[in-house]
C-alpha cells in the first residue's frame, strides 16, 4: 500500500499558502524548491517551505482532503498549520535531498 500526502507550502511565516497532493512528498518538495516548473504558482510566489502535511491511505482520499482544505477559510488553515508547526518552520530542512536526481 502506498501512502499519499496532502501538503502545504509557504514562502514565509504567515505568507502565501499553496495546498497540493502527491504520492511522493520528498520528490515533490524538491521540485518546488528547485522551481522545476518556473511558471507554477509556487515558483512565482517562492513557496519553497514545507510547513504542513498529512498522510493518507490512497489517492482518492488525498484528493478529497486537498479539495476540502482549499475551500477552507485562511484562518482555519492557519490554525491547522499551527497545531502541527507553530513557528511555520520548513519541515523539510533536515531532509537529505539528492538534488542531482531531479530533472530540470
Amino acid at each position: 500500500m502506498s501512502l499519499w500526502y496532502v501538503y502545504i507550502m509557504s514562502n514565509k511565516y504567515h505568507g502565501v499558502l499553496y495546498i497540493g497532493v502527491t504520492d511522493n512528498l520528498i520528490e515533490r518538495v524538491k521540485e518546488h524548491k528547485l522551481k522545476i516548473y518556473p511558471n507554477s504558482f509556487t515558483a512565482r510566489y517562492n513557496c519553497d517551505k514545507l510547513i504542513y502535511f498529512e498522510e493518507l491511505d490512497n489517492g482518492l482520499n488525498a484528493t478529497t482532503r486537498e479539495k476540502q482544505l482549499k475551500k477552507w477559510k485562511r484562518e482555519w488553515k492557519v490554525k491547522l498549520i499551527e497545531e502541527m508547526n507553530f513557528t511555520w518552520m520548513d519541515i523539510s530542512l533536515n531532509w537529505n535531498f539528492d538534488f542531482s536526481k531531479i530533472r530540470k
